[in-house]
């Protein structure tokens, strides 16, 4: 079939291994292939063949290096690598707590990537390794003697360390064993590699009784009766003689030297089931792929036709069955069935190492047990460097020292041990030094019960209900003269927003959540962000409307742009709070103390917070500043006032509040923030509504145009005695009573018949009298029309302190 054939430890003959190596036979094939054993030999092997890319299977080579494709392109293999091993054992020892073990292997590429590759995942799963020798590779290095005799020392010298893994070579493990008899150091569990686990028979003259406990890992095994039947046939004359045995010339030449019978008995009783399920595994593999490259018009009788890569790509790709199971190669090209995991059993002076008791499933890393006996053999083997600590006692390492090496203290305060004498953490937790378990902290926060909260949560709702019943007063009386001179439908704004911003005070009550966390601050700062714009376009208009100079005046007027204003100003505040929850948003927090736990809202960012507070801080100082240069206004225009002291309460309680948040603690400190936001909603609805609203319900008499247009007349009088002869041009001739003063760049808010709130006059030069049965009617740029009829001119009273007087 194959023009090389390369067949490694088969099977054992007579207490000897029969190696058929690579033999050129006579006839011609396809393809070029080479089946290789163990790792070294594979290695060397590859090398050879490596030129002629020839395709080389492995039915027992688990080196992981040979799992990569970059060396070893054409290398396929029907056994899982080391790596697979060492994540067994590691398992192993995992699971009966043996985290202090030594370690012995060889000085080669197979020998030295084990003990790497254990070492490593090792420490990661808190196995520590007491101590690891390495013995020489070859067996004629004249320094294995004085290794050997170096191990044997070592054991006796870590008592605790009871496991001890094993890669090395089956002869060394028996010298080992046989110098180790002779010694006190007995009773370890040695837990086999796949190089040694079966050599059971080497060792059957050794007293495993003393030496202890043998654990192997084994190549998965499975149907060999085939294999059987095929010896047996062997040993019949028939057999032997027969066209089937044409293709071993050996075997026929062997048979006819020996005795038939007992040399078949022996075959019979050495085999390899594990190799010899491999190999199955490799020639059907082979199998399945050449018929598939076959059956797809391939030229597989012409020698050379079909190229060693071909084949190799066929086998990557080929799923084969073996016993109605699928397989194939991986990525790697292995083909990992896991491990059989057996114990060693004397029965009268042989060794049982084929006595499997657990099988190890690589997909999920678990061990799965076949034998209770094999668990309760075990258990009783503790491998540790410590003992375990009693509960209410914790670990503490020695620096420079294994962490498996520890010893045992109390717990100290707030925390707790278990009975695994692992340390838990109990900040939030109530434990007291030396605990074996803990008890929850009472937790700490402004809940609804608090007198303090309930206190704080009543003034908002009673702020809430001042804010909707004056929405409705106003709405009610939207048509009369102080509700326009107010501002209008900005009152409506305004109040909504003081109704948002007393709202957000009741998130700051009850246990904190990432809702209520996030709503608290943005819906105060947004409510109150929409509130000082609204007042900011009023402080604007009542500057505008009195400032008499007339180069701010026309700067003021180009700035006045209500809807403009209030949208500005709440654009960058939303900004700014958008930010704030996206990049570093307030979240809830638990911030343990001695005896409680003290549930707070984290701000995530202070930066953040103290920016929108900075922000509406400086809209306030805005209005106050407009505001405070319009305070001498009419009577009926006093809300430049009224803003001044809303303004200033507002920036008050905020400069107090920064030194009081930043030195109070604890579960009131949420407390202080709603005092401040209380304090300022308050201040803004006192002294901007309720005049208003004493006006309208109890001074009605006072809530006409005749009283805003006596008002706005009596303050002409003392703007005209104090600018003299300013910009105002009257006719000092006439003082009769049927005399009507035009303020100069006046903006007034005189309600008229036709509904318009807003009236504005424009710069009057009057040097000539104007017949008496005129209006006088003064269009402004804003296109607000102001119309004084003759009705209210006989009320107002004679004008004093003037150049001159208009009569009409």
């Amino acid at each position: 079939m194959f023009r090389k054939l390369h067949v490694c430890n088969l099977f054992w003959m007579s207490l000897s291994a029969v190696q058929l190596y690579c033999v050129r036979s006579d006839f011609t094939s396809s393809f070029l292939l080479c089946f290789l054993c163990h790792s070294l030999k594979t290695m060397s092997k590859f090398t050879l063949f490596f030129d002629l890319f020839v395709l080389q299977i492995s039915y027992s080579s688990t080196a992981t290096i040979l799992s990569d494709k970059d060396r070893f392109p054409a290398l396929m293999r029907t056994v899982p690598n080391d790596d697979y091993q060492v994540k067994a054992m590691l398992k192993l020892l995992s699971d009966n707590h043996w985290n202090w073990v030594g370690m012995i292997t060889t000085d080669g590429d197979y020998g030295r990537s084990a003990l790497n590759s254990f070492a490593s995942q090792a420490a990661q799963n808190g196995i520590c390794l007491a101590f690891k020798e390495v013995l020489p590779d070859s067996v004629t290095n004249p320094n294995v003697n004085s290794s050997i005799h170096r191990a044997v020392q070592t054991i006796p010298n870590n008592m605790r360390a009871k496991v001890i893994v094993s890669f090395a070579k089956p002869v060394y493990m028996q010298r080992l064993f046989e110098e180790l008899l002779r010694g006190p150091a007995k009773d370890r569990v040695w837990i086999a590699s796949d190089g040694w686990s079966n050599a059971g028979n080497q060792m059957k003259h050794l007293d495993f009784a003393s030496l202890g406990t043998v654990i192997g890992f084994i190549f998965k095994s499975g149907n060999i009766l085939s294999f059987r039947q095929y010896l047996k046939e062997m040993n019949s004359s028939r057999g032997a003689n027969s066209s089937k045995d044409t293709s071993m010339p050996f075997m026929q030449e062997y048979y006819q030297s020996v005795d038939r019978v007992s040399v078949t008995s022996v075959l019979l009783n050495h085999i390899h089931s594990a190799k010899v399920f491999s190999i199955q595994m490799a020639i059907g593999a082979i199998s399945q792929a050449v018929a598939q490259l076959c059956s797809k018009g391939e030229d597989c009788k012409t020698p050379g036709a079909v190229k060693p890569w071909q084949l190799l790509c066929a086998l990557q790709n080929t799923t084969f069955k073996k016993e109605g199971k699928q397989y194939r190669f991986d990525e790697y090209g292995d083909v990992n069935l896991g491990y059989d995991i057996s114990i060693w059993s004397t029965t009268g002076g042989t060794i049982k190492s084929l006595n499997v008791v657990a099988e190890y499933h690589p997909q999920n890393n678990s061990i799965k047990q076949t034998s209770p006996e094999a668990k309760w053999q075990l258990s009783s083997v503790v491998s540790k460097c410590s003992n375990s600590c009693e509960p209410g006692e914790v670990k503490k390492t020695v620096e420079g020292q294994h962490t498996c090496c520890y010893e045992c203290i109390a717990c100290p305060e707030n925390h707790y041990s278990n009975e695994t004498g692992e340390p838990q953490v109990s900040y939030l937790s109530l434990s007291p030094a030396r605990s074996t378990a803990c008890q929850l902290k009472s937790q700490e926060l402004l809940d609804w019960e608090d007198g303090f909260a309930i206190v704080l949560l009543t003034l908002a709702a009673l702020g809430i209900t001042m804010a909707l019943a004056i929405a409705m007063l106003f709405l009610w009386q939207r048509n009369t003269p102080v509700v326009r001179a107010a501002g209008g439908p900005l009152c409506q704004v305004i109040l909504f927003s003081l109704t948002g911003s007393f709202i957000s005070v009741v998130f700051f009550v009850a246990p904190p959540s990432n809702i209520t966390c996030k709503v608290r601050q943005v819906l105060f700062g947004l409510s109150f962000t929409l509130c000082v714009s609204c007042i900011l376009v009023k402080s604007l208009k009542i500057l505008l409307a009195f400032h008499f100079n007339p180069s701010v005046h026309r700067a003021l007027r180009r700035l006045y742009k209500p809807y403009v204003i209030v949208v500005a100003c709440m654009g960058l505040q939303v900004l700014e709070c958008t930010l704030w929850l996206v990049l570093h948003s307030p979240r809830p927090r638990q911030s343990p103390g001695p005896t409680t736990v003290l549930a707070e809202c984290d701000e995530g960012s202070y930066v953040a917070f103290g920016t929108m507070l900075a922000y509406i801080a400086f809209l306030a100082l805005v209005c106050f500043g407009f505001a405070f240069k319009g305070q001498k206004l009419p009577e009926s225009y006093n809300d430049a006032k009224f803003i001044t002291f809303g303004m200033l309460i507002y920036l008050i309680s905020w400069v107090i509040f920064i030194p009081v948040y930043i030195t109070t603690s604890g579960k009131y400190l949420p407390a202080v923030e709603m005092v401040v936001i209380l304090m300022s909603n308050y201040g803004i609805l006192c002294c901007h509504f309720l005049p208003k609203c004493y006006i309208i319900v109890f001074k009605k008499e006072h809530n006409t145009k005749h009283t805003f247009l006596k008002h706005v007349y009596e303050y002409a009088q003392k703007s005209s005695c104090s600018v003299g002869g300013g910009s105002m041009y009257l006719d000092s001739e006439g003082k009769t009573n049927s005399q009507v003063f035009i303020i100069s760049h006046a903006f007034i808010d005189l309600p008229s018949s036709t509904g318009n709130a807003d009236q504005f006059t424009g710069t009057v030069n009057l040097e000539s009298p104007i017949p008496a049965s005129t209006k006088v009617q003064v269009v402004s740029t804003m296109n607000l029309e102001s119309t004084i009829s003759e009705s209210t001119k006989e009320q107002m009273p004679e004008p004093k302190c003037l150049s001159r007087t208009l009569t009409i």
